[in-house]
């Protein structure tokens, strides 16, 4: 497994964890086109959404509900290629309080979520998001 890549590959993937973190401060009202097709979402209640269409209605769904104005900012990432045209970046976001339809209070929330990118012709997108809480 290779820890380096080259670093338009490294900065080529960095951008589309960015892409992510905006379009999720944004409520996801971009069309996603850093996704492959067939993107699978994994939230971190376990929820699975696959496929961009269906991934971007689910998540348009909570962001217009109770994660509607919530943001998320990157702590740290690190990024590995176990193949030449596989990425996989492990990332923690800090998220902005919010309370959950069950009136669940998250406040000082990490979380920590795992990327899979795959290069397709000579471009990175993202083919799997999977986030997790993080305990202190």
């Amino acid at each position: 497994m290779s820890n380096a890549q080259n670093p338009q590959d490294q900065e080529a993937v960095r951008h589309i964890v960015m892409a992510f973190q905006t379009d999720y401060n944004n409520g996801f009202a971009s069309d996603a086109l850093y996704t492959t097709t067939d993107w699978e979402h994994i939230n971190p209640e376990g929820g699975i959404s696959k496929g961009r269409d269906s991934v971007l209605m689910d998540v348009r769904d909570v962001h217009q509900s109770f994660l509607k104005g919530v943001v998320m900012q990157i702590e740290s990432v690190n990024i590995s290629y176990p193949l030449p045209d596989v990425a996989v970046a492990n990332v923690i976001h800090k998220v902005s309080p919010y309370t959950t339809p069950d009136d669940v209070k998250h406040e000082n929330e990490r979380q920590f979520k795992t990327y899979v990118l795959v290069k397709k012709n000579g471009e990175w997108l993202l083919f799997q998001d999977h986030a997790t809480y993080l305990l202190d």
